[in-house]
């Protein structure tokens, strides 16, 4: 097949084009088996400086880290294999978490709550410093887990994090072998800082819009293999195409990571192994996104043809996922998919349970995680995408199908204001603890208090809206008992305070 790269260059520069040269940019890369074949960047690097965007910019590549780190698991199969469970390797972990393998850990099937978002519904703010130790002490209290291992897949990077501590005892560091093994294979700038904190050379600032300026990006979350990496444009291209072409240790690589997984039940998952597998208009292609505060990145590739983009940006807005695509589809001759449904806008229910989906302008919103959706004929619609699968049709009473590849019966609610009947005060095992006052939730001390209004979606679920620097969070409040309830976000479910 003929690439059109003059036809790729001309997208890549209209999107680049986007960004201002005034405020946070980024760069868009594209390659082929030869190498690097077009760059095309805008905006700056730093809003103090003024220094434009470059392909070599370091910024933090987020969850583009996972499928790396995943090149280091694979590389000592020896001392761990994808079906140990992890209390193999960590014996303070609790059953179920301790029951988890290795596999199911990195393909997101393990039903691990995820660190970050356990944290927020703890009441702990993105900036909250937290270190390692502490954070497993935190994971070996854990007795319940999102869902059953291998019945769901649902994006958390716990498992990440826990293998890595695993791999740590072993003597093996994620970013010594960075340097020993990558680094010095392909000469380039990548390190892997444990904290938001650890200088890095060359490391650009992060940026998020509050609506009225640009505000610095940080985080206090002791970062984890989950998203540790950093580099420039340059760097993370090098990469994906010494891993396309299968150079030196990494032949074969590409492969297994992008494998379909398997469910319990035999399905095949299209989230491999920190890659996932997608298709653009018959076209197959693997790649994983990434995002931290103020920074967005994303690999895409072409195996068959051998070809890919890569996108990094230090500002939150950037959509790197549809800019790769949209690259993509332009050097390959593709059509991109065109977004939306005919499903009625409005909330849904499971009868029981903290499964709650908001239809809104074609996109479906899932436990707080949005998606567009795409025409699948005979009234389906599908998410199409491998981190959260979801698949759905209207019957003209109910919305049935599947949310991360487990099937659901959704009726449709008329949320309204809560009452009196959570009005209490609510303590969870962690110390956290929270006010509920006439239908308004109220928590946090001091200056930092946030009174959220409570809205009842029906037969003992509710919703409030958390902000949190440039995060907004709904936090679904389930209801279990008379006195007690599950705070509940799409990568935790399971933390409980009772009254």
């Amino acid at each position: 097949m003929a690439m059109n790269w003059d036809a790729a260059l001309s997208t890549a520069q209209k999107l680049t084009a986007q960004w201002p040269a005034n405020e946070p940019g980024g760069v868009i890369i594209g390659f082929d088996a030869d190498g690097i074949r077009l760059q095309t960047a805008s905006g700056v690097e730093s809003l103090a400086t003024h220094k434009p965007f470059s392909a070599d910019s370091v910024v933090r590549y987020a969850s583009v880290t996972k499928h790396v780190f995943v090149s280091m698991v694979l590389k000592h199969a020896d001392k761990i294999s994808l079906d140990d469970p992890l209390g193999k390797h960590l014996p303070e972990l609790k059953k179920p978490l301790s029951e988890v393998t290795v596999g199911r850990a990195l393909d997101m099937s393990g039903g691990l709550p995820d660190t970050r978002e356990c944290l927020t519904l703890l009441g702990l703010s993105i900036y909250t410093e937290t270190h390692n130790d502490r954070l497993m002490d935190f994971h070996a209290t854990m007795e319940r887990l999102n869902f059953d291992a291998g019945t769901q897949v649902s994006y958390s990077n716990t498992g990440y994090r826990l293998v890595e501590v695993a791999l740590e005892r072993l003597g093996l560091r994620f970013d010594d072998y960075l340097q020993s093994e990558i680094v010095s294979m392909l000469d380039v700038q990548l390190k892997a800082p444990d904290v938001w904190n650890d200088p890095v050379d060359g490391l650009v600032p992060g940026y998020w819009h509050d609506g009225k300026k640009w505000q610095l990006s940080s985080a206090g979350l002791y970062i984890s293999a989950a998203g540790s990496l950093t580099g420039s444009g340059t760097a993370l291209a090098t990469w994906a195409h010494a891993l396309m072409c299968g150079k030196g240790q990494l032949s074969g690589v590409i492969e297994k990571i992008s494998e379909p997984r398997k469910m319990a039940d035999g399905r095949l998952s299209a989230y491999g192994l920190g890659f996932v597998a997608s298709e653009l208009d018959g076209l197959k292609l693997v790649g994983h996104g990434g995002s931290h505060p103020g920074y967005k990145s994303t690999v895409l590739i072409c195996p068959e043809h051998q070809c890919g983009f890569v996108v990094v940006a230090n500002r939150d807005d950037a959509n790197g996922a549809k800019m790769a695509q949209a690259a993509m589809a332009a050097l390959t001759g593709r059509n991109l998919p065109q977004a939306g449904s005919t499903i009625p806008d409005g909330f849904y229910l499971t009868e029981a349970g903290h499964h709650w989906v908001e239809m809104k302008g074609g996109n479906v919103t899932y436990i707080d995680n949005e998606d567009a959706l795409y025409d699948e004929g005979d009234g389906w619609f599908s998410s199409r995408s491998a981190t959260s699968p979801i698949l759905l049709r209207w019957t003209g009473e109910v919305l049935e199908g599947e949310l991360g590849h487990a099937p659901r019966v959704l009726y449709p609610v008329a949320p309204k204001p809560a009452g009196n009947e959570l009005d209490g005060s609510w303590k969870s095992v962690y110390g956290a603890a929270f006010e509920i006052v006439n239908g308004t939730v109220i928590m946090g001390v001091g200056p930092v208090q946030q009174t959220m209004a409570i809205t009842d979606l029906g037969n003992g679920r509710y919703l409030f809206t958390l902000h949190d620097g440039p995060w907004v969070k709904r936090v679904c409040i389930n209801r279990l008992s008379d006195n007690r309830v599950e705070l509940v976000l799409n990568r935790s479910r399971m933390l409980e305070y009772t009254r």
